[in-house]
């Protein structure tokens, strides 16, 4: 990294040798700072990480590198942060309505009045922030009695 002075004006090489054709502008106060990190070696620059990893409380890993390392749509879902709590939404009462009233009223332990309004406009929330496993349960017993549920 060189500075050249262009017609009277001072222009900062801060692009690698053998970097791509896109060059990356390093605003002034950070040329320093790239400098002695391009200086660094492999092991140096791996404490440099761990050091602001410990001091800042992030982490340096790129979910989007391991996506795109182990082909993509089979990572996705594992790079993407597991669910713990879900609402639970009917969106289709089906054609056994009355069961899906008697199961939603078993489910949320209110009045038939209640539970029939629930089912008659759908697609409502029956219930919100509801651990996985009872939401599982939940969807398998409304489902069963007919109904169409999204786990959100």
């Amino acid at each position: 990294m060189t500075k050249e002075k262009d017609n009277g004006q001072e222009k900062d090489d801060t692009k690698p040798a053998d970097s791509p054709a896109e060059a990356v502008e390093v605003p002034k106060k950070f040329v320093k700072l790239v400098e002695e990190v391009s200086s660094m070696s492999v092991l140096e620059l791996s404490a440099l990480v761990k050091v602001l990893e410990k001091e800042f409380g992030v982490s340096a890993a790129a979910p989007v590198t391991v996506m795109a390392a182990n082909g993509g749509d089979s990572a996705s879902s594992e790079a993407a942060p597991v669910k713990t709590s879900f609402n639970i939404v009917i969106t289709n009462s089906g054609a056994q309505k009355i069961a899906v009233i008697k199961a939603v009223r078993a489910i949320t332990e209110i009045g038939l009045k209640d539970a029939k309004d629930l089912v008659d406009k759908t697609p409502a929330t029956i219930k919100e922030n509801v651990p996985t496993a009872d939401a599982e349960e939940m969807k398998k017993k409304l489902e069963e009695a007919g109904a169409t549920i999204e786990l959100q």
